[in-house]
């Protein structure tokens, strides 16, 4: 962690649809790189044995978020949150509890090799995450990529994917708090998002 001198700790952030996937891809190449991605491990902690499972159930039980089978509901704890802030923020509570030991663990138990640990987590601010960071990086696009991302990669409608960018961050709001801005958008080459992470690995002062 933040101990060793010679790893540095990157969060990446941004709202849904920026192109966080791209920039944690290229950087997971890497073989002196850790990447560590919020969402994949709060998905993992959802199945019916553990804790977190219990306390969303309990949490929510008026709301029948549950399958036949006892299983989450996903798709309707998802509607849920995007329509009413007050379950957002209860969710958003019960994760983080759990969330961010879960990641100070991998972050511990990483590789000797490894220089890099990259906290991928479009709640890096909100969760407290900010705070394991040396750097933090916001990636960004215009809101019209965003929807047009959202629709393709979770096959929603457009309708369905504004509701989702409704309770997310602003742009305005990320570039406000990180040390780095990386636009991410439709025409951005794979060679130019690899050189602005070179700038963010080597904590170059960024470019105005």
């Amino acid at each position: 962690m933040k101990e060793d001198g010679n790893m540095k700790v990157i969060g990446i952030t941004g709202s849904s649809g920026s192109g966080k996937t791209t920039i944690s891809e290229i950087l997971d190449k890497r073989q002196d790189t850790k990447v560590i991605n919020a969402d994949k491990i709060a998905k993992s902690l959802t199945n019916s044995e553990t804790q977190y499972f219990a306390e969303i159930k309990d949490a929510f039980q008026k709301q029948d978020i549950l399958l036949e089978d006892g299983n989450l509901n996903r798709a309707k704890l998802a509607d849920l949150i995007y329509h009413d802030e007050k379950s957002l923020e209860k969710l958003n509570q019960i994760t983080f509890k759990h969330l961010l030991p879960k990641i100070a663990d991998e972050m511990q138990n990483v590789e000797t090799n490894i220089k890099f640990i990259v906290i991928d987590a479009p709640l890096l601010f909100e969760a407290g995450l900010d705070k394991f960071c040396d750097v933090t990086v916001a990636v960004q696009t215009t809101e019209s990529t965003k929807i047009k991302r959202i629709c393709e990669r979770d096959h929603i409608s457009e309708k369905m994917a504004k509701d989702r960018l409704k309770i997310q961050k602003t742009n305005e709001f990320y570039r406000g708090k990180v040390d780095y801005v990386i636009e991410n958008d439709e025409e951005t080459t794979l060679e130019e998002l690899e050189k602005e992470l070179k700038a963010v690995t080597e904590f170059k002062k960024p470019t105005a």
